[in-house]
Parts: C-alpha cells; structure tokens; sequence
C-alpha cells in the first residue's frame, strides 16, 4: 500500500492510464487562460515525473517547504505530486492574500521558494522583504532556481509521517494556524471518502466529482483531489463557482458529484425553475451549512441529496462525520452519526457529559490505538496550542453540537460564537440563517455586544442590497426586527441593526469572528447603527 501521496498517484496511473484525471471547463480556461479539456492519469504522470526530475535536480529534497500559488490550475497538482515524490511540503497560498497575510506566511511556513502566477511575484517579494526572509521565485512553466540549501533531512525516509503540506486555518477568531499535515492525512481522507458508502458510495474509475472551492481549502485539497485518485475517478476544479453558469457547467462537465459551501444552494435557489433543473447526472452533492429551510426544497427541485458533513483541517478524516445514511433529519442541521472509528464526547459548559439535545462542546479522537490518526500532526511552532486542543486525549473541536434521541448529531454554533443574553444562549449562525432570508438582506454577521442588564445583547451586521441613508436605515432596521420576531424567539432577535459596506472576511470568505468582535461594540451609537432593542418583546403564542 502507498505510503506518500506521489505512491498513491502512481498506482492509480497505472491502474487506469488512460482515464481522465483532471477536466479543465472552457469557462475555467478562458478565466486562466490556458487550455481546456481532459488530462489523463498517464499524461499527468509524464509531467509529474518531468517536474520531480527538475526539482530534484536544482536541490529541492526532504524537509524543504515550497509556496504554491497557482488557483485551482492543474499546474497545482501536477506541482504537489511532484514536490511530494522528493519530499518536500507544499504550503498553498491564497489568491486573495495582501501584505501582511502574505509577510506573515512567508515568516511564519519558512518557504524558500514560491511558484506563483507572475503577476503576484512583486507582491510576494515585496512580502518577503517586509519579513525579512529570502524568497525565490518561479512561474509554473519555469524550470526551479536552484535550491538555497541542503534539504534539511535528506539522509530521512520519506514515508507516511513525512510533512505532505502546511495549511493554514482560516484565522476566523484570530491569527490563523498552520497546520502540519503529513502524508497519512491525505492518504486517510481519499480512503476514507472511497469507503464512505451509502449515499455518499463513489463508483471506481466512474465518477467525475466538480468542486469550485479552492485548492488552498482542506475540502478541495484532501477530499476532492485524493477521493479521485484513489478512486481512479475525475477532478474538474473550477475558478469559482459561477451561479449564472452552474448548472450549464455541471452538465457539460458530466458530474456525477458536487462539492459545495452552505452559501450556493442558497443562491441557485433564486433562480427561475426550469424544464432543465433535473437534468444533469449528479448523484449527490458533499458540503456543509445549508440553511436548514432551503435543504429539503432544494433537493425536491434538483433531485439528488445534499450531504452535510462535519469535520476541521486539524481532524481530516481522523473524525469525519457525514450524513450519508437515512435518516438524515433534513432541515435540522443534522450532520449524521459517527462512524465506529471516532469516538464522541460532548461536554456541557460544566464539562460534564451534556444530556440528550443539550448543547455541549464537541471532542473528538480517532478510536483504536492511535487517537490521532488522520488528525494534523501539530500547529507550527506552538507546541502550547497544540497540547491544549488535545488536552485530556481528546481534540476539542470549538464546536457546539447536540445529539438527538436517535443518537444523531446537530451543529449549532462555534463556541466562541454563542452569544449569552439574560442566561440564555444564542448561536451567531442561526440568527444569520434566519436574517439573510429578508428580501432586503445582501449579507449579515451577527456578533455579541455588552449590555448592562443582559450581559450581552445581540447586534447584526447587515449589508443591504440597496443604498440607504439615515432614515432609510431605521425605518429597514426596524422592518427587519419586527420580522425576525415572526421567525425567532425573541431573545435572539437584533437588539442592534449595523448597516455597512462590507462584512469583515478571511480569505476563503468566512466571517472574520475576531474582527466583528472588535468591530460590534463600536458600532451602537453611530449613523447608521440602529437600536432595536424596545421592539423585543415576547411574542403571543401562534393559536
């Protein structure tokens, strides 16, 4: 059996070398102007073996960490297989990074070289400067400038432990982490999603699987890319996901299976109906956090199932958790039943075993022998946040999560996003779920602010569709209160309705917790900030 990612490529090469591995769209190509149509397992061999040769050639070995930032072109993938056949990490690097993303990452990954679209080299170096770090550089087509030094451990077995790539968590409440993840992660999640069975069951050397996340997201890098390989299957990695086009692009491409992010159905689901909508071959769609009110229509209209899953970067396919068998409690945010491999607590805020549909924080081990199997190795260069997300033997997710009377597990919230109003406690998401149902509502946040009575008050951090002045804005805020009411207990309804330009995102567009906290208490008491807390009140009960 493979033991390294490249291994892993080459078996299935020579299983199935004439099927396709990756599909370029015509709409992904002209976006990054290069070629479209299919690669197959033996030319992406060629060129990986090509690419290994050069590298290894200039230097590159065991030990050594390289940036890619190249999007979802194949010219990544190629790139990694290569890189990894020598030994060498890949740390993908965001598109969207600016300065002092990109100066943090070149100081904190130690990369020594960079394989980048050209017009991001100024950026990169100019990054690396203000780190004083020295940083080569390359475009995808170039052969690599000799290696700055010696591989750090050239004399070591490449094997499953070996570094495979350094991911960086989306830094949601913070800095964000890097994130060592060996071999064994990658190898572990394209298994683990070859065996997953039921509705999730991939058919070998059959199945062509189209995500439009980035290759940068964990999702994209470990499930998509490794389900394929391991499957003999095909990978069409689009440059974003194009609502206008979706459908048109899924029908040309021929998928068989979808990846997506809770925001898209969302999204399709605004289109007009079509005599078009059920004609496609997909079996099922792979994601996560689909607004529980749109989960059922969804699949009604386009017939095929959404799968809600859960995991992290630090877990992998260590504690993977999927919705892949019935029941699946569509529209309550249920993400499945741990499989016999991962182990499950819950604790409540006592950190006692929370009781059935309590809600507790979400801890997780891989079972068997090795607790950590699957999981990342460590966070670079903090051993302290590392022993602390494992403390007790068990990886503290951050996650608030209940389980039902049928054992079923339910997300509601990330910890830190719980707000605490009057001894009652308010997840961020489901308040945002509901208001972004307003007709009236572009984007929203939700975030906790101080209140002298309560403890914390609930503000909404909304980006409307339409321009709005002073009193446009209270007379919106307040229409959007006195709705939520109909929709929410009361408590959770905004005391503080905040229309801005623009939420506060990380690069792979998920709200920057940290900022809106530092954000939210600032915000009461400006223009356009509108306090609504004397229309909540509780409501009558519906006869």
């Amino acid at each position: 059996m493979s033991t390294t990612v490249y291994q892993a490529f080459a078996e299935a090469a020579q299983q199935w070398p004439q099927h396709p591995f990756l599909c370029v769209t015509p709409e992904t190509a002209h976006a990054y102007g290069i070629a479209a149509g299919e690669i197959s397992y033996r030319d992406a061999q060629a060129s990986i073996d090509a690419l290994k040769a050069t590298f290894g050639a200039a230097g590159y070995g065991h030990g050594h960490r390289v940036g890619v930032l190249l999007e979802n072109r194949p010219a990544f993938i190629l790139h990694w297989f290569a890189l990894n056949a020598l030994g060498v990490s890949v740390v993908p690097i965001n598109i969207d990074m600016r300065a002092t993303e990109l100066e943090y990452l070149i100081d904190h990954s130690d990369i020594v070289l960079a394989i980048a679209l050209p017009e991001r080299h100024a950026l990169l170096q100019a990054a690396a400067q203000a780190a004083g770090r020295s940083l080569l550089l390359m475009e995808a087509n170039q052969p690599p400038p000799a290696a700055p030094g010696d591989a750090p451990f050239s004399t070591s077995r490449i094997d499953m432990s070996t570094e495979c790539a350094l991911l960086y968590t989306s830094g949601t409440t913070g800095r964000p982490k890097g994130c060592i993840l060996p071999n064994e992660y990658f190898l572990a999640a394209g298994r683990w999603y070859a065996q997953a069975g039921g509705l999730a069951a991939l058919s070998p050397g059959r199945d062509r699987m189209l995500t439009p996340l980035p290759l940068v997201h964990m999702n994209a890098m470990a499930y998509s890319v490794m389900a394929m390989v391991i499957t003999g299957g095909c990978l069409i990695a689009i440059d974003r996901f194009h609502p206008k086009t979706w459908w048109d692009t899924v029908r040309e491409s021929r998928a068989t299976v979808i990846h997506y992010l809770g925001v898209m159905p969302a999204i399709l689901m605004k289109a007009p109906v079509t005599d078009q909508d059920r004609t496609h071959q997909v079996r099922m769609g792979f994601g996560a956090g689909i607004d529980r009110s749109l989960h059922a229509p969804f699949e009604q209209r386009f017939g095929f199932p959404l799968l809600e899953a859960w995991a992290m970067t630090e877990t992998g396919a260590g504690a993977v958790i999927i919705a892949n068998h019935e029941p699946r409690f569509v529209g309550s945010s249920c993400f499945g039943k741990e499989s016999d491999d991962i182990q499950v607590r819950i604790i409540n805020d006592a950190g006692e075993p929370a009781a059935t549909d309590e809600n507790g924080e979400l801890l997780v081990r891989h079972a068997g022998p090795d607790p950590r199997f699957g999981f990342f190795a460590a966070y670079l260069k903090d051993d302290t946040a590392t022993r602390q997300a494992w403390e007790g033997g068990w990886f503290h997710t951050g996650d608030i999560v209940r389980r039902n009377r049928q054992g079923y597990l339910h997300f509601v919230d990330r910890k830190k996003n719980v707000i605490r109003r009057s001894g009652e406690n308010i997840a961020a998401v489901e308040v945002e779920s509901v208001l972004v149902q307003h007709a009236a509502v572009k984007a929203v946040a939700v975030a906790a602010v101080p209140d002298e009575v309560r403890g914390d008050e609930v503000l909404a951090c909304i980006v409307s569709h339409a321009a709005l002045d002073a009193s446009q804005a209270t007379e919106l805020a307040h229409d959007i209160a006195r709705w939520s009411l109909t929709q929410l207990a009361y408590y959770k309804v905004p005391g503080y309705i905040a229309f801005v330009q623009e939420l506060p995102l990380t690069i792979t567009n998920k709200v920057q917790r940290g900022e809106l906290k530092s954000l939210a208490p600032t915000l009461p008491g400006t223009p356009m900030c509108i306090d609504t807390r004397a229309l909540k009140k509780r409501q009558e009960p519906v006869a």
